[in-house]
């Protein structure tokens, strides 16, 4: 190639350039026929060699020594942030530029990805602190719920009193799992973050996760049902907090937008031999 390094482009430049000499002076020798022509040969040869060392040297000197140094910090940096991930294989080529070009753009696009990466993160950050006001109200609201309860004569009712601080128990965890939340962001965008996988019945965590909305439930008049194939316990193998705050999402969503006349909120589950499907219906729009 005619670019594939810097002395190919001064020898490149210096023949333009001698040759535009020589067809200047060939020209002036034709109009004026005094003129010798040995001059004119020995003037486009020493244009061409001063040309071809100083294009060469100029190259040298303040492009390439430059670009060498974009090179091999970002080769520095690309090799610093993927320790551990193999690189792109650059395409073999005689041009430097091509080589340099192909290195910056690979660069730039990667630079591109984890900007976007970024944005996600603070967007989900943002809608996780947004959120997290309104996902605490829930279990203040469902424990001032059982307090005025037992301060209202349930304290006496050894059922009653019972059954809600058993519930306020719940509600409780589920203030401390939404602070455990705030650290698995961290973790989650430093890449640390792993589920940890527990045998656990699927039906009675469904069943605490009504326990736990019932309040909020009630204040609408929305009935929890839970209905499909699975009359029994059933275990399975998963992250039991991560399931249980999907199923604490999903059902308290489904609260909000049902249908406030005949306000129903339906989980239904089917059996597909070693795997189970968690369906979470409302009566509302859509």
């Amino acid at each position: 190639m005619i670019h594939s390094s810097p002395k190919n482009i001064a020898l490149f430049n210096s023949i333009i350039i001698s040759l535009i000499f020589a067809a200047s002076y060939a020209a002036i020798y034709l109009i004026y026929e005094n003129i010798a022509i040995e001059p004119g040969i020995y003037l486009t040869l020493l244009i061409f060699f001063f040309t071809f060392l100083t294009i060469n040297y100029s190259i040298n000197k303040f492009i390439y020594s430059r670009l060498k140094v974009i090179y091999r910090t970002i080769g520095k940096l690309r090799t610093q942030k993927m320790p551990q991930k193999k690189g792109k294989q650059i395409q073999k080529s005689s041009d430097v530029l091509d080589i340099v070009n192909q290195v910056v753009m690979e660069w730039s696009e990667e630079q591109k990805q984890e900007i976007e990466a970024l944005k996600q993160g603070a967007k989900y950050r943002r809608e996780f602190i947004g959120n997290l006001s309104h996902e605490l109200k829930t279990p203040i609201f469902n424990i001032q719920g059982y307090i005025s309860t037992l301060l209202d004569g349930g304290l006496e009712d050894q059922d009653v009193n019972r059954k809600f601080l058993q519930r306020s128990e719940k509600s409780i965890n589920r203030m401390i799992a939404l602070v455990d939340d705030l650290e698995y962001i961290s973790k989650l965008e430093s890449g640390e973050l792993k589920l940890k996988p527990e045998r656990f019945d699927l039906l009675q965590l469904t069943k605490e996760v009504f326990d736990f909305l019932e309040m909020k439930a009630e204040k609408t008049n929305t009935k929890l049902i839970i209905s499909g194939s699975l009359a029994r316990s059933v275990f399975v193998k998963a992250d039991k907090k991560r399931i249980r705050q999907v199923l604490i999402n999903l059902v308290d969503n489904a609260i909000k937008y049902t249908d406030k006349k005949n306000s129903k909120v339906n989980v239904v589950f089917y059996d597909f031999h070693d795997k189970y499907l968690v369906e979470v219906r409302d009566n509302g729009m859509g």
